[in-house]
């Protein structure tokens, strides 16, 4: 068998060939399954995300009623004017700037006696896509309420 023969060099040369790299169907493949991943991982991801964010609506609110508060042993009286407050305007923007936070009087109520505190998304911001939780409310009750498909779970 004098052609059957292959040198040691030559056999190493034709196995080294072989699994030089990935033919393209292999990398089709998995371009398809990296993009079936994404497709069901991202919007989860991006669901998280918006969930997170809705911290930022609270923990807004809930400075902005400690500071009713305190206004109403120093004046008296509650107010709509958020920079009575102390903030940089009325409505206030929330610390990262996801929410917009207005005072209003309560429900069948005087601004002097009741308020009602509302963070609406801000336009532009990630939280306007929201659609599980487009507001929240805070009362001086401490009654909390949300709109959205989700109300019930928001806070």
């Amino acid at each position: 068998m004098p052609g059957a023969a292959l040198s040691v060099a030559q056999r190493r040369g034709a196995r080294c060939r072989a699994v030089a790299g990935f033919t393209l169907m292999e990398v089709m493949i998995v371009v398809v399954i990296v993009g079936i991943l994404m497709s069901v991982a991202l919007p989860a991801y991006q669901g998280s995300l918006q969930k997170g964010r809705r911290s930022d609506a609270m923990s807004a609110l809930l400075d902005a009623s400690n500071r009713q508060q305190q206004f109403m042993l120093d004046q008296g009286r509650y107010t709509t004017d958020m920079q009575e407050l102390g903030y940089a305007a009325s409505p206030m923007i929330s610390d990262e700037g996801h929410y917009s936070i207005s005072a209003a009087a309560c429900t069948g109520g005087v601004i002097a006696n009741c308020y009602q505190l509302t963070a609406t998304p801000v336009s532009g911001s990630p939280q306007a896509s929201d659609t599980r939780c487009t507001t929240f409310v805070l009362d001086s009750f401490g009654t909390r309420s949300a709109t959205g498909t989700t109300a019930g779970e928001c806070w």
